[in-house]
């Protein structure tokens, strides 16, 4: 069955502030060492720590667990990838969890305010992902499609540019044709509307 969770957490940054002011084995026992060095390298460190402790609770929620059946906070982590981008790393029984749910993805993004910290999770079974697109034979089709598009269109600018040929023969045969181009016979029908007026 395809299943997707979401899990939203929001952190006061001043609250975390507190807290490490207060209690500073907090960072140390919460946060693995890749997470400190990271936030450590900001000016305001507490801005990142909200925004990690956020993001445990947000993936947490979208497994559907919260901190219970014996998931602990050094359970979730965060890393980042070659661009920068935050990513969920799983381990104990939140890894134990996410396994037994089929989840093979967590999505996961991050932002503050000068105030706040927010996390938003989404994880992800693989029957919920979108069926990957069978290359080779899609891609042959497309481009023979845009062919037989383009050799449609070559055809009808060829047909079209025979007609007006031929219709431009037709006039020039059937009326004389006066020094600015125009046949006589529309020349001579355009004085008489203006005597008229």
């Amino acid at each position: 069955m395809a299943q997707a969770g979401i899990g939203v957490d929001i952190v006061e940054i001043a609250r975390m502030e507190r807290v490490i002011q207060k209690t500073p084995s907090f960072v140390r026992r919460v946060f693995t060492e890749e997470e400190r060095t990271y936030c450590e390298a900001s000016s305001r460190p507490a801005v990142h720590y909200a925004a990690r402790f956020a993001a445990r609770e947000a993936v947490l929620k979208a497994l559907g667990t919260g901190f219970s059946q014996g998931i602990g906070l050094a359970d979730v982590s965060v890393t980042r990838d070659a661009q920068g981008r935050p990513l969920a790393v799983l381990s104990g029984r939140a890894r134990e969890v996410a396994e037994e749910l089929g989840i093979v993805e967590i999505a996961l993004s991050l932002s503050h305010t000068a105030g706040l910290a927010v996390a938003n999770a989404m994880t992800i079974t693989e029957d919920a992902r979108p069926a990957p697109k069978r290359r080779g034979d899609d891609e042959r089709a497309q481009l023979a499609r845009s062919f037989k598009e383009a050799r449609s269109v070559l055809d009808e600018l060829e047909r079209l540019q025979t007609g007006q040929l031929e219709t431009l023969d037709v006039l020039t045969e059937a009326d004389e044709v006066t020094g600015d181009g125009a046949p006589a016979g529309d020349l001579e029908d355009a004085d008489e509307a203006d005597s008229q007026l």
